[in-house]
Protein backbone atom coordinates (compact mmCIF):
# COMPACT_ATOMS: atom_id res chain seq x y z
CA UNK A 1 0.00 0.00 0.00
CA UNK A 2 1.43 3.43 -0.69
CA UNK A 3 1.12 5.80 1.92
CA UNK A 4 1.82 8.53 0.12
CA UNK A 5 0.54 9.94 -3.06
CA UNK A 6 2.67 11.83 -5.67
CA UNK A 7 3.19 15.55 -4.95
CA UNK A 8 4.97 16.60 -8.00
CA UNK A 9 3.94 20.24 -8.52
CA UNK A 10 5.31 22.08 -11.36
CA UNK A 11 5.31 26.23 -11.73
CA UNK A 12 5.81 26.56 -15.47
CA UNK A 13 7.54 29.86 -16.01
CA UNK A 14 7.29 32.29 -18.92
CA UNK A 15 4.03 31.28 -20.00
CA UNK A 16 2.60 28.31 -22.25
CA UNK A 17 5.15 25.12 -21.46
CA UNK A 18 5.22 24.09 -25.04
CA UNK A 19 6.44 27.04 -26.70
CA UNK A 20 7.57 30.03 -24.45
CA UNK A 21 10.37 30.66 -23.11
CA UNK A 22 10.48 34.25 -22.59
CA UNK A 23 9.02 37.04 -20.27
CA UNK A 24 8.42 40.42 -19.58
CA UNK A 25 9.48 42.18 -16.54
CA UNK A 26 9.88 45.86 -14.88
CA UNK A 27 13.38 46.50 -15.24
CA UNK A 28 13.25 47.29 -11.03
CA UNK A 29 12.55 43.65 -10.65
CA UNK A 30 15.84 42.99 -12.78
CA UNK A 31 18.47 45.05 -11.67
CA UNK A 32 20.03 46.74 -8.39
CA UNK A 33 21.99 49.90 -8.40
CA UNK A 34 26.10 49.09 -9.02
CA UNK A 35 27.10 49.53 -4.90
CA UNK A 36 24.02 49.79 -3.39
CA UNK A 37 24.51 46.22 -1.36
CA UNK A 38 22.04 45.68 1.17
CA UNK A 39 23.71 45.31 4.70
CA UNK A 40 23.27 41.59 6.62
CA UNK A 41 22.77 42.24 10.45
CA UNK A 42 23.81 40.05 13.40
CA UNK A 43 23.09 39.98 16.70
CA UNK A 44 23.10 38.01 19.99
CA UNK A 45 20.10 38.22 22.53
CA UNK A 46 17.42 36.33 24.68
CA UNK A 47 14.32 35.37 24.33
CA UNK A 48 11.83 34.91 27.51
CA UNK A 49 8.28 34.04 28.32
CA UNK A 50 8.78 30.69 27.10
CA UNK A 51 6.53 27.86 28.82
CA UNK A 52 9.21 26.14 29.91
CA UNK A 53 10.96 25.31 26.51
CA UNK A 54 14.12 27.41 27.22
CA UNK A 55 17.60 26.74 27.71
CA UNK A 56 18.55 24.22 30.29
CA UNK A 57 21.04 26.18 32.37
CA UNK A 58 21.73 23.60 35.06
CA UNK A 59 24.09 20.59 35.11
CA UNK A 60 26.97 19.72 32.34
CA UNK A 61 24.99 19.60 29.72
CA UNK A 62 23.50 22.92 30.72
CA UNK A 63 23.91 26.55 28.64
CA UNK A 64 26.45 28.35 30.23
CA UNK A 65 26.27 31.29 27.99
CA UNK A 66 22.36 31.82 28.18
CA UNK A 67 23.16 32.14 32.47
CA UNK A 68 25.73 34.33 32.12
CA UNK A 69 23.65 36.67 29.38
CA UNK A 70 20.47 36.90 32.14
CA UNK A 71 23.22 37.43 34.96
CA UNK A 72 24.31 40.27 32.89
CA UNK A 73 20.57 41.25 32.16
CA UNK A 74 19.58 41.72 35.87
CA UNK A 75 22.85 43.36 36.73
CA UNK A 76 21.61 46.13 34.28
CA UNK A 77 18.75 46.72 36.07
CA UNK A 78 20.38 46.54 39.20
CA UNK A 79 19.97 42.90 40.75
CA UNK A 80 22.41 40.47 41.30
CA UNK A 81 22.26 36.82 41.42
CA UNK A 82 24.36 34.09 42.12
CA UNK A 83 24.73 32.03 38.37
CA UNK A 84 25.12 28.75 40.79
CA UNK A 85 21.86 29.43 41.67
CA UNK A 86 19.89 30.54 38.69
CA UNK A 87 17.58 28.51 36.88
CA UNK A 88 14.87 29.61 34.65
CA UNK A 89 13.45 27.31 31.22
CA UNK A 90 11.32 30.60 30.43
CA UNK A 91 14.24 32.07 28.71
CA UNK A 92 16.77 31.28 25.59
CA UNK A 93 19.65 32.53 23.78
CA UNK A 94 19.26 33.42 20.41
CA UNK A 95 20.86 34.61 17.32
CA UNK A 96 18.82 37.80 15.42
CA UNK A 97 19.54 38.26 11.74
CA UNK A 98 18.56 40.91 9.29
CA UNK A 99 18.76 42.47 6.27
CA UNK A 100 18.33 46.30 5.58
CA UNK A 101 18.39 48.19 2.55
CA UNK A 102 20.86 50.24 1.96
CA UNK A 103 18.53 53.19 1.37
CA UNK A 104 17.29 52.75 4.98
CA UNK A 105 17.00 55.68 7.16
CA UNK A 106 16.52 55.89 10.84
CA UNK A 107 12.91 55.33 11.83
CA UNK A 108 12.44 52.35 8.92
CA UNK A 109 11.56 49.07 10.13
CA UNK A 110 12.10 45.69 8.92
CA UNK A 111 11.69 41.78 9.88
CA UNK A 112 14.34 40.43 11.70
CA UNK A 113 14.56 36.14 12.22
CA UNK A 114 15.58 34.17 15.79
CA UNK A 115 16.95 31.69 16.07
CA UNK A 116 17.66 29.29 18.85
CA UNK A 117 21.46 29.08 19.80
CA UNK A 118 21.14 26.65 22.78
CA UNK A 119 19.31 23.28 23.28
CA UNK A 120 16.01 25.08 23.88
CA UNK A 121 12.84 23.25 22.58
CA UNK A 122 11.09 25.88 21.11
CA UNK A 123 10.60 29.98 20.45
CA UNK A 124 7.14 29.64 20.47
CA UNK A 125 5.30 32.49 22.85
CA UNK A 126 8.73 34.21 23.56
CA UNK A 127 9.65 37.68 22.99
CA UNK A 128 13.00 38.89 22.12
CA UNK A 129 14.44 41.55 24.72
CA UNK A 130 15.97 44.46 23.05
CA UNK A 131 18.68 42.80 20.97
CA UNK A 132 21.38 45.76 18.76
CA UNK A 133 21.92 44.08 14.77
CA UNK A 134 25.72 45.22 14.22
CA UNK A 135 27.26 45.48 10.65
CA UNK A 136 30.21 42.98 11.07
CA UNK A 137 32.38 44.47 8.73
CA UNK A 138 32.21 48.35 10.78
CA UNK A 139 30.66 47.13 13.95
CA UNK A 140 27.88 49.63 13.92
CA UNK A 141 24.86 49.25 15.66
CA UNK A 142 22.14 49.72 12.54
CA UNK A 143 19.19 47.94 13.94
CA UNK A 144 17.43 47.45 17.41
CA UNK A 145 15.20 44.46 17.15
CA UNK A 146 12.64 43.19 20.00
CA UNK A 147 8.84 42.49 19.83
CA UNK A 148 6.86 38.86 20.17
CA UNK A 149 8.31 36.05 18.08
CA UNK A 150 6.85 34.19 15.71
CA UNK A 151 7.23 30.73 14.65
CA UNK A 152 4.37 29.48 12.58
CA UNK A 153 4.15 25.93 14.59
CA UNK A 154 1.11 24.11 15.74
CA UNK A 155 1.73 21.92 19.04
CA UNK A 156 -0.09 19.37 20.57
CA UNK A 157 0.43 17.18 23.88
CA UNK A 158 -0.85 14.68 26.46
CA UNK A 159 0.23 11.97 28.72
CA UNK A 160 3.60 12.49 27.40
CA UNK A 161 3.06 12.20 23.69
CA UNK A 162 3.19 15.23 21.62
CA UNK A 163 3.22 16.34 17.92
CA UNK A 164 4.29 19.43 15.85
CA UNK A 165 4.10 21.35 12.40
CA UNK A 166 6.92 23.65 11.16
CA UNK A 167 10.30 24.52 12.76
CA UNK A 168 10.17 25.57 16.71
CA UNK A 169 13.36 26.95 17.08
CA UNK A 170 13.14 29.50 14.19
CA UNK A 171 11.14 32.40 14.12
CA UNK A 172 10.46 35.63 13.12
CA UNK A 173 9.47 39.14 14.70
CA UNK A 174 7.73 41.13 12.23
CA UNK A 175 8.49 44.83 11.94
CA UNK A 176 10.41 44.15 15.12
CA UNK A 177 13.73 46.18 13.79
CA UNK A 178 14.00 49.94 14.34
CA UNK A 179 17.13 51.56 11.77
CA UNK A 180 18.90 53.40 13.85
CA UNK A 181 21.23 54.55 11.73
CA UNK A 182 21.64 54.13 8.27
CA UNK A 183 24.07 53.59 5.58
CA UNK A 184 26.17 56.34 3.27
CA UNK A 185 24.52 54.70 0.26
CA UNK A 186 23.94 57.47 -2.17
CA UNK A 187 22.70 57.85 -6.04
CA UNK A 188 25.27 60.97 -7.29
CA UNK A 189 27.02 62.03 -10.56
CA UNK A 190 25.84 61.11 -13.31
CA UNK A 191 26.92 57.34 -14.54
CA UNK A 192 24.79 54.82 -12.93
CA UNK A 193 25.55 50.93 -12.71
CA UNK A 194 22.67 48.51 -13.34
CA UNK A 195 23.75 45.20 -11.97
CA UNK A 196 21.42 42.45 -12.99
CA UNK A 197 20.18 40.51 -9.83
CA UNK A 198 20.69 36.90 -12.67
CA UNK A 199 24.00 37.72 -14.79
CA UNK A 200 22.74 36.85 -18.07
CA UNK A 201 23.64 38.17 -21.92
CA UNK A 202 20.94 38.28 -23.17
CA UNK A 203 18.91 40.21 -21.32
CA UNK A 204 21.60 42.75 -20.36
CA UNK A 205 21.30 43.20 -23.77
CA UNK A 206 17.28 43.23 -23.41
CA UNK A 207 17.67 45.98 -20.54
CA UNK A 208 20.40 48.06 -22.24
CA UNK A 209 17.60 48.15 -25.72
CA UNK A 210 14.88 48.94 -23.35
CA UNK A 211 16.97 52.14 -21.93
CA UNK A 212 18.30 53.18 -24.86
CA UNK A 213 14.36 52.94 -26.16
CA UNK A 214 13.56 56.24 -23.66
CA UNK A 215 16.64 57.53 -23.95
CA UNK A 216 19.22 56.71 -26.64
CA UNK A 217 22.79 55.99 -26.53
CA UNK A 218 22.88 56.24 -22.85
CA UNK A 219 23.14 52.68 -22.38
CA UNK A 220 26.16 50.17 -22.69
CA UNK A 221 26.18 46.59 -22.01
CA UNK A 222 30.19 46.07 -19.96
CA UNK A 223 29.36 42.35 -19.57
CA UNK A 224 26.47 39.74 -18.38
CA UNK A 225 25.86 41.36 -14.97
CA UNK A 226 26.20 45.09 -15.92
CA UNK A 227 25.30 47.85 -17.88
CA UNK A 228 26.24 51.73 -17.63
CA UNK A 229 23.68 54.36 -17.99
CA UNK A 230 25.06 57.65 -18.93
CA UNK A 231 22.14 60.01 -17.55
CA UNK A 232 24.00 63.40 -18.11
CA UNK A 233 21.01 63.57 -20.82
CA UNK A 234 17.94 63.75 -18.14
CA UNK A 235 17.36 66.78 -16.76
CA UNK A 236 16.58 65.08 -13.42
CA UNK A 237 20.27 63.82 -13.45
CA UNK A 238 20.65 60.38 -11.96
CA UNK A 239 17.38 60.02 -9.72
CA UNK A 240 14.92 61.39 -11.91
CA UNK A 241 16.37 59.03 -14.52
CA UNK A 242 16.47 55.98 -12.66
CA UNK A 243 12.89 56.22 -11.31
CA UNK A 244 11.76 56.63 -15.25
CA UNK A 245 14.18 53.60 -15.62
CA UNK A 246 12.43 51.28 -13.13
CA UNK A 247 8.83 51.97 -14.87
CA UNK A 248 10.35 50.18 -18.20
CA UNK A 249 8.94 46.50 -19.82
CA UNK A 250 11.75 44.43 -20.55
CA UNK A 251 11.23 41.28 -22.47
CA UNK A 252 13.47 38.69 -20.87
CA UNK A 253 14.79 35.49 -21.36
CA UNK A 254 13.90 32.75 -18.40
CA UNK A 255 16.49 30.03 -17.65
CA UNK A 256 15.88 26.32 -18.48
CA UNK A 257 15.99 25.10 -14.82
CA UNK A 258 14.51 22.77 -12.20
CA UNK A 259 14.55 23.52 -8.57
CA UNK A 260 14.17 20.44 -6.45
CA UNK A 261 13.32 20.71 -2.53
CA UNK A 262 14.24 17.81 -1.07
CA UNK A 263 12.90 18.45 2.25
CA UNK A 264 8.88 19.30 1.32
CA UNK A 265 8.81 17.49 -2.47
CA UNK A 266 8.35 19.88 -3.56
CA UNK A 267 9.99 20.71 -7.77
CA UNK A 268 9.94 23.56 -9.42
CA UNK A 269 10.32 23.64 -13.12
CA UNK A 270 10.53 26.35 -16.25
CA UNK A 271 8.25 25.70 -18.76
CA UNK A 272 11.51 25.47 -21.71
CA UNK A 273 13.22 22.56 -19.49
CA UNK A 274 13.47 20.00 -22.24
CA UNK A 275 14.23 15.84 -22.05
CA UNK A 276 16.10 13.87 -24.68
CA UNK A 277 14.89 10.42 -25.94
CA UNK A 278 15.36 8.41 -22.43
CA UNK A 279 13.80 5.67 -20.45
CA UNK A 280 12.78 5.77 -16.85
CA UNK A 281 12.39 2.51 -15.28
CA UNK A 282 10.91 2.08 -11.97
CA UNK A 283 10.55 -0.90 -9.48
CA UNK A 284 11.24 -1.32 -6.13
CA UNK A 285 11.98 -4.18 -3.54
CA UNK A 286 10.26 -4.19 -0.60
CA UNK A 287 11.45 -5.75 2.98
CA UNK A 288 8.59 -6.50 6.04
CA UNK A 289 9.12 -7.89 9.22
CA UNK A 290 6.76 -8.15 12.05
CA UNK A 291 6.38 -9.53 15.47
CA UNK A 292 3.57 -10.75 16.93
CA UNK A 293 3.42 -11.08 20.94
CA UNK A 294 2.00 -14.46 22.46
CA UNK A 295 0.88 -15.34 26.08
CA UNK A 296 0.75 -18.95 26.64
CA UNK A 297 -1.34 -19.94 29.82
CA UNK A 298 -0.84 -22.85 32.01
CA UNK A 299 -3.66 -25.45 32.32
CA UNK A 300 -6.65 -24.78 35.20
CA UNK A 301 -5.59 -25.82 38.86
CA UNK A 302 -2.17 -27.02 37.91
CA UNK A 303 1.17 -25.28 39.45
CA UNK A 304 2.27 -23.63 35.73
CA UNK A 305 3.10 -19.96 35.36
CA UNK A 306 1.66 -17.61 32.89
CA UNK A 307 4.82 -17.12 30.12
CA UNK A 308 4.98 -14.35 27.26
CA UNK A 309 6.72 -14.49 24.42
CA UNK A 310 7.20 -13.37 21.15
CA UNK A 311 7.34 -14.60 17.61
CA UNK A 312 8.61 -12.76 14.66
CA UNK A 313 8.30 -13.16 10.55
CA UNK A 314 9.75 -11.61 7.66
CA UNK A 315 9.22 -11.52 3.93
CA UNK A 316 10.68 -9.92 0.62
CA UNK A 317 8.38 -8.81 -2.63
CA UNK A 318 10.03 -7.31 -5.21
CA UNK A 319 7.39 -5.14 -7.36
CA UNK A 320 7.13 -5.40 -10.56
CA UNK A 321 9.67 -2.91 -12.84
CA UNK A 322 7.79 -0.62 -14.54
CA UNK A 323 9.30 1.33 -17.76
CA UNK A 324 8.02 4.39 -19.45
CA UNK A 325 10.25 5.67 -22.72
CA UNK A 326 10.10 9.92 -23.21
CA UNK A 327 10.56 10.82 -26.81
CA UNK A 328 13.17 13.69 -28.02
CA UNK A 329 12.27 17.26 -26.82
CA UNK A 330 9.72 16.11 -23.62
CA UNK A 331 8.74 19.16 -21.53
CA UNK A 332 8.12 18.61 -18.07
CA UNK A 333 4.32 18.25 -18.78
CA UNK A 334 4.56 15.60 -20.87
CA UNK A 335 6.96 14.19 -18.18
CA UNK A 336 4.69 14.87 -15.50
CA UNK A 337 2.13 13.37 -16.93
CA UNK A 338 4.68 9.94 -18.06
CA UNK A 339 5.33 9.76 -14.04
CA UNK A 340 1.65 10.19 -12.72
CA UNK A 341 0.64 7.02 -15.01
CA UNK A 342 3.74 5.09 -12.62
CA UNK A 343 1.76 6.44 -9.49
CA UNK A 344 5.07 7.37 -8.18
CA UNK A 345 5.71 9.33 -4.66
CA UNK A 346 7.72 12.60 -4.54
CA UNK A 347 10.91 11.40 -3.23
CA UNK A 348 10.81 8.72 -6.41
CA UNK A 349 9.92 11.83 -8.87
CA UNK A 350 12.96 13.49 -7.29
CA UNK A 351 14.90 10.33 -7.74
CA UNK A 352 14.41 10.32 -11.41
CA UNK A 353 14.92 13.67 -12.11
CA UNK A 354 18.62 13.77 -10.73
CA UNK A 355 19.37 10.54 -12.43
CA UNK A 356 18.31 12.05 -15.98
CA UNK A 357 20.02 14.62 -15.13
CA UNK A 358 22.98 12.24 -14.36
CA UNK A 359 22.42 10.77 -17.96
CA UNK A 360 22.83 14.00 -19.71
CA UNK A 361 19.22 13.80 -20.67
CA UNK A 362 18.50 16.77 -19.26
CA UNK A 363 18.43 20.05 -21.06
CA UNK A 364 19.09 22.73 -18.15
CA UNK A 365 20.30 23.57 -14.80
CA UNK A 366 19.03 21.27 -11.79
CA UNK A 367 19.31 22.68 -8.58
CA UNK A 368 18.41 20.54 -5.06
CA UNK A 369 17.93 22.98 -2.34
Amino acid sequence: MRYLAIAFSLLLLGGDVYAQSTGTARLKDLVVLEGAVPVQLTGYGLVVGLDRTGDRVRGRRGAPHTVQSITNMLQAFGITVDPALLSARNAAAVMVTATMDPFSGPGGQLDVTVSALGDAKSLSGGVLLQTPLLNPITGQAHVMAQGPVSTGTVMAASLGASARTGPTNTGRVPGGGLVMAGTAATVTGTDLGLVLKQPDFTNATAVAEAVNGLLPGSATVVHAGLIRVDASGDENGAVGLMAKLEALNVTVDVPARIVINERTGTIVAGGNVRISEVMVTYGGLVIATQVEPFVSQPAPLSNGQTVAGATGRAGVEQEIAQSVVLQPNTDVAELAAALNELGLAARDVISIFQAIDRAGALQGELVIL
